[in-house]
């Protein structure tokens, strides 16, 4: 028997919405259900390396702040391993590298302490500067974006990434890269994300 399945259409696609937060980072919005959300410990007690912040805003076409996105981040460790198990080396005991977090309503600033990353080898060979990965989602984005976090103060390794050589224009280069500075003893990169505009931020189709 033959099933005639082309009278079927395609199911329209659709904006993240408020169940966002409600689903996967209940606290946030208002919602007690766990002791402690997924995603808030990245790194854990015992993971080596220099200890770091990263913080920033989402905004929109007109430069304004976005104020219910959630990001994940993905990352190695100071020693450039991943805590997946086709990644060779080994992690830190309670050490993740991944990372849930969201804007803050009020504001739109985001953050997450964690370690710094360092540089590791890439699918293709070739050595990678160290680099934190970006995966976000809000209202008003049909797809998840994905990008890439670099160190200001990785000039070097930067300048033979072969993720950033792919990319032609030097200003777009720069919206890949996250600012150093330090604020009360502690050091923090500034990583501000343009979803659109003339500096929009670079994002990956993967």
């Amino acid at each position: 028997m033959v099933h005639k399945l082309n009278y079927l259409k395609e199911t329209p696609s659709q904006t993240a919405g408020p169940y966002v937060h409600i689903g996967l980072a209940p606290g946030a919005a208002g919602f007690g259900i766990y002791d402690q959300e997924l995603g808030w410990d990245i790194a854990g007690p015992n993971a080596t390396g220099e200890r770091i912040r990263v913080e920033g805003l989402v905004m929109d076409g007109t430069g304004s702040p976005v104020k219910d996105v959630m990001l994940e981040t993905w990352q190695a460790n100071a020693a450039g391993v991943y805590a997946h198990p086709e990644h060779p080396g080994e992690t830190e005991d309670g050490f993740r590298g991944w990372g849930r977090v969201i804007t803050d309503f009020d504001s739109g600033e985001w953050g997450f302490d964690t370690v710094k990353p360092g540089a590791m080898m890439g699918r293709n060979g070739q050595m990678m500067a160290p680099h934190i990965n970006l995966w976000i989602v809000a209202r008003g984005i049909n797809i998840g974006l994905n990008t890439r976090i670099y160190f200001s103060d990785e000039e070097t390794a930067n300048a033979a990434d072969p993720v950033i050589s792919l990319i032609e224009w030097e200003r777009r280069r720069q919206t890949l890269i996250a600012t150093r500075s330090e604020q009360d003893g502690k050091v923090v990169y500034r990583f501000d994300i343009n979803l659109q505009g003339q500096d929009e931020t670079v994002f990956f189709d993967i």
